[in-house]
Formats: structure tokens, C-alpha cells, sequence
């Protein structure tokens, strides 16, 4: 699916009131944020139309409040820390209703360069039903809708299409640019050859995407705990590790697709396992595939690390998604480790597909070293199963 979207940089903000959806679903402790990257992720956008002389008003979800307000989920504290981040004050417009006289007050009070953020759009349940009702409200503050809310993308609410319909001109921000830019990149026109490396529990969770990414790529890695199916299917004992039964046979199609389209398919050859899945676990390496009785896969083994490495230091584009074993153990964080040191190394197109794989690499200190970390997991496995985004394909086409 390709995308040529209008953005902020082709229409005309100045003095004009603009909603941005933002995704500031961030993790909170105390209400201290525990993680600020999708706040940074928003800043370019939001200071474009600062500058540009717009009154900008954001507005996000956080957590699942399910239409109650409460409090643990108020976006307040992201008011106050993006304040700082922009060195200018970001008013929180405290309406449990979101668009409610509070709201409306502050947004009628605005002038051209103030930001304002809205409560949680899910203290509204219409939010996720995309009613209507709320869809309007939300666009009766605004003449135009920005969406830079690539980890909501893949939902139909009304916060991210709803809105679109009430409203002008509906544009992407400059995050969704980019996430657009690489991904579209990366599964229309590759440069080759491309690896797609493919982690995390379970097959059926990216049954789409290693479908479609067959008839992309030429090479295709596959560890974490949906590899044990895989191994399974090829007549490999796996003791106790995880396995979806009712996908042995597709795991048997994926491998006579990827030899049928010439796609190299990397299954691990030696494994890191342990007889609980605990931290402390005794901890054994597998001599091959083969995991014995009373033993589960937790990682993938030094000859498997071998392996995708030789493999991925080919790669002049590599999308990962999913980590290669339980990272947050740290006997069995070494297979994720590896594959984040080899593509920082890589003088290729590394691109993260969010969610674990994200979180992963920024814990490991290798954030910085790859071409693009997406904001949006489940967004952007969708667009690399080749899905239409709804958040996307609602806004303006150039």
C-alpha cells in the first residue's frame, strides 16, 4: 500500500486554528513519564506550526480509560513536560468532557503560536466507536486536522478519521511523513538485498505479515518464540517451549513459499533454554535444534547468532520486528543483543518496526544507530501486511 498524502508543509497555517492528533500514549509512573520518545517524536510538528503562526491544539489518548475519566490517566503531566521540551507553555485544558466549556474557553482565548492539549480522548467512549457526535465536536475547534498519531493509525476513531469528515483540510504531520517515507520505502522499493528479520511469541500475531514479506524480501530471519512452531513443523523436538499447534501446517506453506520464491528462510540452529520461564532458571545450549524434555526455548544460541549475522552484514535493507528470545532476562537477552549490535554496525536502511523490537533496542542503547525506530507497532506491522491504515488513507491525498 503506498500512500502520497498532503502534509503540514502544503497548506496554509497561519492564524488558522489546526488539531493535531498526537499518540502521547506514553508510560507514566507516579505520573512521572517513564518514556518520553513519542513526545520528542511529536516536537518537529508541533514547532512547525508554532513557528508558521498557528493556535495549535493537541490532542491524544492515553491508556484505556473505556469513556470514564480518571485521573491516573488525565494527560496533564505530558501538558507540563511538553512545556519544557518546547520551552513554551503548553495550556492543559483540565475538561473531562474534552471538548466541553473548559475546552471550548480556552480555545476561543488562544492566539496565533499558543498550544493547548485536550483531555484524554478516551474519557469519551464515542472515541473508539468513531461516533459521530464527538467526531464533530472535536472538529468544531478546528479548521484543519493534523494526524501524527502513526501508533493510532491502523484504528478508526474519531479522533483519527472521524474528525477528517467534519473539517476542511485533513494533512499528515511530519511523523507520519517519515514512518511513511521509510516503511513505503522499504516494502515498494528496496534496496537490495532485503532482509526482513521477524521475533516476538506468536505466528499468529504475524501470519499476514510473513505472507506478504515473502513476496518482498530476500532473505527472511525468524526467531523469539514463534520459531519453535517452525521447528516443530519440520520434525524438530521442542520439549516444552511455546507452540501454536494449529500452525504447523502454515508454518510448512511459509517454508515451501520461501523456497518456491527463492527466499532464504532462517530458522535457529542451537537454542538457549531454561526448565521455567523465570529469570533464574537453570540455563542450558541446545547442540542443534532439538530441545530436550522439561526444557523451553528462551533465546536463540551462539551458532544461530552466527547465523543471522553473516546473513544480515549482506542486507542494504533490513526491517525488524520482534525480538529473538526473552530480552528482559538477561541470560536471555543475548540473541536480541547481537541482531541490535549488527544492524547499528550496518551500512544499510535499518528500520524497527516498534512495539518489543523498539523498546528493545532503545534499552540496549542502540536507538540512535538505525535509520528509523516506528512509533506504532501494531500500525506498522498492518502496513507491512500491506493493510490499509485508516488514520492514513483519511487524510488529504496531494
Amino acid at each position: 500500500m503506498t500512500y502520497d498524502k498532503k502534509t503540514i508543509e502544503d497548506i496554509q497555517v497561519a492564524g488558522r486554528k489546526v488539531l493535531v492528533r498526537c499518540d502521547f500514549n506514553v508510560p507514566m509512573k507516579d505520573f512521572v513519564i517513564t518514556d518520553e520518545n513519542r513526545l520528542v517524536g511529536a516536537l518537529p510538528t508541533i514547532t512547525y506550526l508554532v513557528k508558521n503562526g498557528a493556535k495549535v491544539i493537541l490532542c491524544s489518548h492515553l491508556g484505556k480509560p473505556k469513556g470514564q475519566p480518571k485521573p491516573e490517566l488525565s494527560l496533564e503531566p505530558v501538558a507540563k513536560r511538553l512545556s519544557e521540551l518546547l520551552k513554551k507553555t503548553v495550556l492543559f485544558a483540565a475538561d473531562d468532557n474534552v471538548v466541553g466549556n473548559t475546552a471550548r474557553k480556552a480555545v476561543e482565548a488562544m492566539a496565533d503560536g499558543d498550544v493547548i492539549l485536550l483531555q484524554n480522548v478516551r474519557y469519551r467512549e464515542e472515541e473508539t466507536q468513531n461516533g459521530d457526535v464527538f467526531s464533530k465536536e472535536l472538529a468544531s475547534l478546528a479548521e484543519i486536522f493534523v494526524n501524527d498519531a502513526f501508533g493510532t493509525a491502523h484504528r478508526a476513531h474519531s479522533s483519527t478519521v472521524g474528525v477528517t469528515q467534519f473539517v476542511e483540510t485533513s494533512v499528515c504531520g511530519y511523523l507520519i511523513e517519515k514512518e511513511l517515507r521509510y516503511l513505503g520505502e522499504a516494502v515498494a522499493n528496496p534496496k537490495r538485498p532485503m532482509v526482513a528479520i521477524l521475533g516476538g511469541a506468536k505466528i499468529s500475531d504475524k501470519i499476514q505479515v510473513i505472507n506478504n514479506l515473502l513476496d518482498k524480501v530476500d532473505g527472511l530471519v525468524i526467531g523469539g518464540g514463534m520459531a519453535y512452531t517452525f521447528m516443530k513443523a519440520q520434525g524438530y523436538e521442542i520439549g516444552t517451549s511455546l507452540l501454536e499447534e494449529e500452525k504447523i501446517d502454515y508454518a510448512l506453506e511459509m517454508i515451501n513459499k520461501a523456497k518456491e520464491k527463492g527466499v532464504k528462510l532462517l530458522l535457529p540452529v542451537d537454542n538457549v533454554c531454561g526448565k521455567t520461564f523465570a529469570a533464574d532458571t537453570e540455563c542450558v545450549v541446545t547442540e542443534n535444534q532439538n530441545i530436550s524434555a522439561g526444557f523451553m526455548g528462551l533465546d536463540i544460541g551462539p551458532k544461530s547468532i552466527q547465523l543471522f549475522k553473516s546473513e544480515l552484514e549482506q542486507a542494504k535493507t533490513v526491517v525488524w520486528n520482534g525480538p529473538m528470545g526473552v530480552f528482559e532476562f538477561d541470560n536471555f537477552a543475548k540473541g536480541t543483543l547481537a541482531i541490535a549490535e549488527t544492524l547499528a554496525a550496518l551500512d544499510a536502511t535499518t528500520i524497527i518496526g516498534g512495539g518489543d523490537s523498539a523498546a528493545a533496542v532503545n534499552q540496549l542503547g542502540f536507538g540512535d544507530k538505525m535509520s528509523h525506530i516506528s512509533t506504532g507497532g501494531g500500525a506498522s506491522l498492518e502496513f507491512l501486511e500491506g493493510k490499509v491504515l485508516p488514520g492514513i488513507d483519511a487524510c488529504d491525498d496531494k
